[in-house]
Protein backbone atom coordinates (compact mmCIF):
# COMPACT_ATOMS: atom_id res chain seq x y z
CA UNK A 1 0.00 0.00 0.00
CA UNK A 2 0.91 3.23 -1.13
CA UNK A 3 1.64 6.36 1.31
CA UNK A 4 -0.35 8.62 -0.92
CA UNK A 5 -2.94 5.11 -0.58
CA UNK A 6 -2.50 5.79 3.32
CA UNK A 7 -3.54 9.70 3.10
CA UNK A 8 -6.96 9.14 0.97
CA UNK A 9 -8.16 6.39 3.10
CA UNK A 10 -7.13 8.57 6.71
CA UNK A 11 -8.91 11.55 5.07
CA UNK A 12 -11.93 9.68 4.28
CA UNK A 13 -12.23 7.78 7.88
CA UNK A 14 -11.98 11.88 8.89
CA UNK A 15 -14.97 12.93 6.76
CA UNK A 16 -16.83 10.11 8.39
CA UNK A 17 -15.89 11.09 12.10
CA UNK A 18 -17.55 14.39 11.20
CA UNK A 19 -20.59 13.30 9.35
CA UNK A 20 -21.43 10.21 11.89
CA UNK A 21 -22.54 12.59 15.44
CA UNK A 22 -25.16 14.54 13.49
CA UNK A 23 -26.92 10.86 12.07
CA UNK A 24 -26.64 9.16 15.70
CA UNK A 25 -29.56 8.40 17.17
CA UNK A 26 -30.13 9.52 20.75
CA UNK A 27 -30.06 5.66 22.63
CA UNK A 28 -26.75 6.31 24.84
CA UNK A 29 -24.58 3.49 25.29
CA UNK A 30 -23.24 2.63 28.41
CA UNK A 31 -19.32 3.28 29.67
CA UNK A 32 -16.93 0.84 30.54
CA UNK A 33 -14.71 2.20 33.64
CA UNK A 34 -12.14 -0.66 32.77
CA UNK A 35 -11.37 0.60 29.33
CA UNK A 36 -9.62 3.65 28.03
CA UNK A 37 -11.16 6.16 25.71
CA UNK A 38 -7.98 5.91 23.43
CA UNK A 39 -5.34 4.14 22.96
CA UNK A 40 -1.80 4.59 20.81
CA UNK A 41 0.98 2.42 19.77
CA UNK A 42 2.47 0.52 17.16
CA UNK A 43 0.67 -2.86 14.95
CA UNK A 44 3.03 -5.16 12.88
CA UNK A 45 2.28 -8.36 11.16
CA UNK A 46 2.99 -10.32 8.88
CA UNK A 47 0.39 -12.04 6.04
CA UNK A 48 0.14 -14.69 3.28
CA UNK A 49 -2.92 -14.42 1.63
CA UNK A 50 -4.32 -15.10 -2.64
CA UNK A 51 -3.81 -12.32 -4.92
CA UNK A 52 -7.74 -12.72 -5.58
CA UNK A 53 -9.65 -15.27 -5.29
CA UNK A 54 -9.14 -17.44 -7.31
CA UNK A 55 -5.70 -16.88 -8.15
CA UNK A 56 -2.86 -19.42 -7.88
CA UNK A 57 -0.71 -16.67 -7.08
CA UNK A 58 0.26 -15.21 -3.47
CA UNK A 59 0.67 -12.06 -2.21
CA UNK A 60 3.21 -12.10 1.09
CA UNK A 61 3.64 -8.51 2.95
CA UNK A 62 5.12 -7.66 5.91
CA UNK A 63 4.38 -4.35 7.64
CA UNK A 64 4.28 -2.34 10.60
CA UNK A 65 2.04 0.82 11.58
CA UNK A 66 1.02 3.27 14.08
CA UNK A 67 -1.98 1.98 16.07
CA UNK A 68 -5.37 4.36 16.96
CA UNK A 69 -7.50 2.65 18.76
CA UNK A 70 -10.60 4.62 19.98
CA UNK A 71 -13.77 3.93 21.43
CA UNK A 72 -16.26 6.98 21.49
CA UNK A 73 -20.11 6.90 21.21
CA UNK A 74 -20.43 7.00 17.80
CA UNK A 75 -16.91 6.51 15.98
CA UNK A 76 -15.11 3.49 16.68
CA UNK A 77 -11.44 2.01 16.00
CA UNK A 78 -10.46 -0.78 17.37
CA UNK A 79 -9.75 -4.46 16.98
CA UNK A 80 -13.13 -5.47 15.49
CA UNK A 81 -12.42 -2.79 13.33
CA UNK A 82 -13.15 1.38 11.88
CA UNK A 83 -16.70 2.35 11.98
CA UNK A 84 -19.17 5.26 13.12
CA UNK A 85 -22.13 3.93 15.12
CA UNK A 86 -24.98 5.19 14.10
CA UNK A 87 -27.77 3.10 16.48
CA UNK A 88 -27.16 1.49 19.40
CA UNK A 89 -29.12 -1.11 21.64
CA UNK A 90 -28.90 -3.74 24.02
CA UNK A 91 -28.92 -6.03 20.88
CA UNK A 92 -28.65 -4.80 17.69
CA UNK A 93 -26.59 -2.16 16.46
CA UNK A 94 -25.90 0.03 13.54
CA UNK A 95 -22.66 1.36 12.43
CA UNK A 96 -20.79 2.15 9.30
CA UNK A 97 -18.06 0.19 9.13
CA UNK A 98 -15.07 0.24 7.06
CA UNK A 99 -12.62 -2.77 5.21
CA UNK A 100 -9.00 -2.28 2.85
CA UNK A 101 -7.84 -4.87 0.39
CA UNK A 102 -4.28 -4.29 -0.64
CA UNK A 103 -2.69 -4.93 -3.95
CA UNK A 104 -1.90 -7.18 -6.35
CA UNK A 105 0.46 -6.05 -8.83
CA UNK A 106 0.09 -8.23 -12.50
CA UNK A 107 3.90 -8.74 -12.94
CA UNK A 108 3.37 -11.17 -10.20
CA UNK A 109 0.09 -12.87 -11.19
CA UNK A 110 1.10 -15.08 -13.89
CA UNK A 111 -2.98 -15.02 -15.55
CA UNK A 112 -2.79 -11.21 -14.95
CA UNK A 113 0.39 -10.51 -17.53
CA UNK A 114 0.08 -7.69 -19.49
CA UNK A 115 -3.45 -6.83 -17.72
CA UNK A 116 -4.13 -3.64 -15.48
CA UNK A 117 -2.79 -4.28 -11.57
CA UNK A 118 -5.00 -4.66 -9.23
CA UNK A 119 -5.11 -1.47 -6.98
CA UNK A 120 -6.20 -1.12 -2.90
CA UNK A 121 -10.03 -1.07 -2.62
CA UNK A 122 -11.43 0.92 0.16
CA UNK A 123 -14.72 -0.48 1.38
CA UNK A 124 -17.11 1.91 3.72
CA UNK A 125 -21.42 1.36 3.85
CA UNK A 126 -23.37 0.28 6.91
CA UNK A 127 -23.43 -2.98 8.50
CA UNK A 128 -25.91 -4.36 10.83
CA UNK A 129 -24.97 -6.31 13.81
CA UNK A 130 -27.99 -8.30 15.76
CA UNK A 131 -26.74 -10.56 19.21
CA UNK A 132 -28.29 -13.52 18.63
CA UNK A 133 -26.94 -15.27 21.93
CA UNK A 134 -25.08 -15.11 24.54
CA UNK A 135 -23.65 -18.54 25.55
CA UNK A 136 -21.72 -17.73 28.84
CA UNK A 137 -20.97 -14.20 30.58
CA UNK A 138 -17.56 -13.80 28.49
CA UNK A 139 -18.89 -15.41 25.35
CA UNK A 140 -21.00 -14.12 22.33
CA UNK A 141 -22.94 -15.04 19.05
CA UNK A 142 -23.73 -12.42 16.37
CA UNK A 143 -24.86 -11.84 12.95
CA UNK A 144 -23.38 -9.22 10.97
CA UNK A 145 -24.65 -7.89 7.52
CA UNK A 146 -22.41 -5.51 6.09
CA UNK A 147 -23.22 -4.03 2.79
CA UNK A 148 -20.29 -2.20 1.74
CA UNK A 149 -18.94 0.20 -1.30
CA UNK A 150 -15.38 -0.33 -2.88
CA UNK A 151 -13.47 2.25 -3.92
CA UNK A 152 -9.58 2.24 -5.59
CA UNK A 153 -7.52 4.34 -4.29
CA UNK A 154 -4.82 5.01 -6.99
CA UNK A 155 -7.50 5.45 -9.91
CA UNK A 156 -9.57 8.38 -9.08
CA UNK A 157 -11.41 6.99 -6.31
CA UNK A 158 -13.25 5.30 -8.78
CA UNK A 159 -16.31 3.12 -7.39
CA UNK A 160 -15.95 -0.59 -7.97
CA UNK A 161 -19.65 -2.02 -7.34
CA UNK A 162 -20.90 -3.07 -4.34
CA UNK A 163 -19.83 -6.22 -1.83
CA UNK A 164 -22.24 -7.78 0.44
CA UNK A 165 -20.88 -10.11 3.46
CA UNK A 166 -23.60 -11.90 5.82
CA UNK A 167 -21.61 -13.13 8.31
CA UNK A 168 -22.12 -15.05 11.87
CA UNK A 169 -19.59 -14.05 14.32
CA UNK A 170 -18.64 -16.21 17.14
CA UNK A 171 -16.37 -14.19 20.04
CA UNK A 172 -15.44 -15.32 23.34
CA UNK A 173 -12.61 -14.79 25.65
CA UNK A 174 -10.98 -16.29 28.99
CA UNK A 175 -12.33 -14.64 32.43
CA UNK A 176 -9.07 -13.07 32.90
CA UNK A 177 -9.26 -11.46 29.19
CA UNK A 178 -5.73 -12.80 28.58
CA UNK A 179 -7.08 -14.48 25.41
CA UNK A 180 -9.92 -13.53 23.26
CA UNK A 181 -10.57 -15.71 19.85
CA UNK A 182 -13.64 -15.41 17.04
CA UNK A 183 -14.87 -17.71 14.68
CA UNK A 184 -16.73 -16.39 11.68
CA UNK A 185 -18.83 -18.11 8.88
CA UNK A 186 -19.87 -16.37 6.03
CA UNK A 187 -20.63 -15.90 1.99
CA UNK A 188 -19.40 -12.98 -0.12
CA UNK A 189 -21.81 -11.60 -3.35
CA UNK A 190 -20.33 -9.06 -5.59
CA UNK A 191 -22.28 -7.08 -8.41
CA UNK A 192 -21.13 -7.64 -11.39
CA UNK A 193 -19.13 -4.22 -11.41
CA UNK A 194 -16.99 -5.75 -9.03
CA UNK A 195 -16.44 -8.98 -10.12
CA UNK A 196 -15.66 -7.54 -13.15
CA UNK A 197 -12.86 -6.19 -11.26
CA UNK A 198 -10.98 -9.68 -10.49
CA UNK A 199 -12.40 -11.96 -13.74
CA UNK A 200 -13.01 -9.76 -16.51
CA UNK A 201 -11.19 -9.90 -19.86
CA UNK A 202 -11.35 -7.33 -22.13
CA UNK A 203 -10.75 -8.34 -25.65
CA UNK A 204 -7.71 -6.09 -25.81
CA UNK A 205 -5.92 -8.17 -23.13
CA UNK A 206 -7.13 -11.43 -24.48
CA UNK A 207 -4.90 -14.48 -25.78
CA UNK A 208 -4.96 -17.64 -27.10
CA UNK A 209 -4.52 -19.09 -23.15
CA UNK A 210 -6.54 -15.86 -21.94
CA UNK A 211 -9.71 -15.65 -24.06
CA UNK A 212 -12.52 -12.33 -23.10
CA UNK A 213 -14.59 -12.29 -20.57
CA UNK A 214 -17.47 -10.78 -19.00
CA UNK A 215 -18.31 -11.20 -15.51
CA UNK A 216 -21.52 -11.27 -13.91
CA UNK A 217 -23.09 -10.20 -10.73
CA UNK A 218 -23.66 -13.18 -7.86
CA UNK A 219 -21.43 -14.99 -5.12
CA UNK A 220 -17.89 -14.74 -4.44
CA UNK A 221 -16.90 -16.96 -2.27
CA UNK A 222 -17.67 -18.91 1.36
CA UNK A 223 -15.28 -18.05 4.31
CA UNK A 224 -14.85 -19.08 7.53
CA UNK A 225 -12.01 -17.51 9.59
CA UNK A 226 -10.48 -17.99 13.14
CA UNK A 227 -8.46 -15.66 15.18
CA UNK A 228 -6.84 -16.23 18.68
CA UNK A 229 -4.78 -13.43 20.43
CA UNK A 230 -3.25 -13.34 23.87
CA UNK A 231 -2.39 -10.32 26.00
CA UNK A 232 1.10 -10.93 27.33
CA UNK A 233 1.38 -7.95 29.23
CA UNK A 234 -0.59 -4.75 29.68
CA UNK A 235 1.22 -3.00 26.61
CA UNK A 236 1.49 -6.03 24.24
CA UNK A 237 -0.67 -8.59 22.55
CA UNK A 238 0.20 -11.39 19.74
CA UNK A 239 -2.41 -12.38 17.61
CA UNK A 240 -2.31 -14.81 14.56
CA UNK A 241 -5.70 -15.63 12.23
CA UNK A 242 -6.43 -17.97 9.88
CA UNK A 243 -8.89 -17.96 6.97
CA UNK A 244 -10.27 -20.68 4.13
CA UNK A 245 -12.09 -19.19 1.26
CA UNK A 246 -14.11 -21.62 -0.68
CA UNK A 247 -14.79 -20.65 -4.37
CA UNK A 248 -16.21 -23.46 -5.79
CA UNK A 249 -19.66 -22.27 -6.89
CA UNK A 250 -18.91 -18.62 -7.22
CA UNK A 251 -20.68 -17.11 -10.52
CA UNK A 252 -17.71 -16.37 -12.01
CA UNK A 253 -16.10 -20.27 -11.86
CA UNK A 254 -15.45 -20.31 -15.99
CA UNK A 255 -13.53 -16.53 -16.10
CA UNK A 256 -10.21 -17.74 -17.36
CA UNK A 257 -8.34 -15.59 -14.28
CA UNK A 258 -10.38 -18.47 -12.15
CA UNK A 259 -7.92 -21.32 -11.63
CA UNK A 260 -8.54 -22.44 -7.51
CA UNK A 261 -11.53 -23.72 -6.28
CA UNK A 262 -10.01 -22.48 -2.46
CA UNK A 263 -7.92 -20.22 -0.64
CA UNK A 264 -6.29 -19.60 2.67
CA UNK A 265 -5.03 -16.76 3.97
CA UNK A 266 -2.96 -16.90 7.18
CA UNK A 267 -0.94 -13.85 9.73
CA UNK A 268 0.62 -13.65 12.63
CA UNK A 269 1.35 -9.99 14.74
CA UNK A 270 1.78 -8.38 17.14
CA UNK A 271 0.12 -4.93 19.08
CA UNK A 272 2.00 -2.67 21.69
CA UNK A 273 -0.15 0.04 23.63
CA UNK A 274 2.84 3.44 24.33
CA UNK A 275 -0.16 5.57 25.42
CA UNK A 276 -3.32 5.78 26.73
CA UNK A 277 -6.05 8.08 27.82
CA UNK A 278 -7.54 8.73 31.54
CA UNK A 279 -11.00 8.98 29.78
CA UNK A 280 -12.65 6.30 29.68
CA UNK A 281 -14.41 4.04 27.22
CA UNK A 282 -18.11 3.66 25.72
CA UNK A 283 -19.50 0.22 25.09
Amino acid sequence: MTPSALARGALTLAMMACLAPAAAERQEPAPAPDLPLWEAGLFGGAASTPAYPGSEDRSTRALVLPMLIYRGKVLRADRSGIGARLFYSERVELDVGFALSLPARSGDVAARAGMPDLNSLLEFGPRLKVLLAEPTPASRVRLELPLRVPVELRNGFERQGLVFEPRVVLEAADASGRWQADANLGAVFGNARLNGYFYDVAPRYATAARPAYQATGGLMMTRLGLSLSRRISPDWRVFGFTRYDNYSHAANHDSPLFLRNSGLSVGAGFTWTLHRSQARAWE
